[in-house]
C-alpha cells in the first residue's frame, strides 16, 4: 500500500537518506547534505515560501519517495527532490505519477505557471519521466529566473502551466 502526503518534520531524516542515497549510491554524484541545505530545513525553503513538499510511504510509514516545490516567483517555482526507492519505480506502483500528480496540483491552485527542475545527465529514466509529462529541455541561458543546482553536469527542464 502506498500512500502520498504532505511532508512532516519526522520524515526529515529518510528524506535525506532517500535523496543521498539515490543521488550518490546510484548515480554516483559525490553530493553532500551541504549541498543542498533545502534538505535540512524544508519547511523554511519549501513549505514558508509559498511552496510545498511531499512524500509517499508505504504502510509502515517508511518513506519511499518525494518531491517538493521551491518557489521561486508568483508563477515560477521549481521542482525538487523528486527521488523514488528503486523498487517503488515504474507505472505499477504508480508512486511517481501520485506525488507528480499531489505538486501539480498544488502549484496550479497557486497560481503557478512555469515550473523548472534539473536532472543529472545519467538519470535517463528520469528524463524520460519528464518528457512524457510535458517538459521541454532548455539551455541555461532560458531559465526564467535565477537558479542554482548542485549537478554541474544536470539537464534542465521547463512546463508551462495552463491556468485551467
Amino acid at each position: 500500500m502506498l500512500a502520498v502526503r504532505p511532508f512532516q518534520p519526522a520524515d526529515s531524516d529518510a528524506v535525506i537518506a532517500l535523496v543521498l542515497g539515490i543521488q550518490n549510491g546510484e548515480f554516483g554524484l559525490g553530493l553532500a547534505i551541504e549541498d543542498q541545505p533545502q534538505l535540512l530545513d524544508i519547511d523554511a525553503h519549501f513549505l514558508s515560501q509559498g511552496g510545498g513538499f511531499w512524500v509517499a510511504v508505504d504502510s509502515q510509514e517508511n518513506v519511499v519517495g518525494s518531491i517538493g516545490l521551491l518557489r521561486q516567483t508568483a508563477e515560477c517555482a521549481v521542482l525538487r527532490s523528486f527521488f523514488i526507492e528503486p523498487d517503488w519505480r515504474g507505472g505499477a506502483s504508480g508512486c511517481a505519477q501520485r506525488l507528480y500528480a499531489a505538486l501539480l496540483g498544488f502549484a496550479r491552485a497557486q497560481g503557478v505557471r512555469q515550473v523548472i527542475l534539473d536532472t543529472p545527465s545519467v538519470a535517463t529514466r528520469a528524463q524520460q519521466f519528464y518528457r512524457r509529462a510535458g517538459f521541454v529541455q532548455i539551455t541555461h541561458e532560458q531559465l526564467p529566473v535565477p537558479y542554482e543546482y548542485p549537478d554541474r553536469d544536470s539537464l534542465l527542464f521547463l512546463i508551462e502551466l495552463s491556468t485551467e
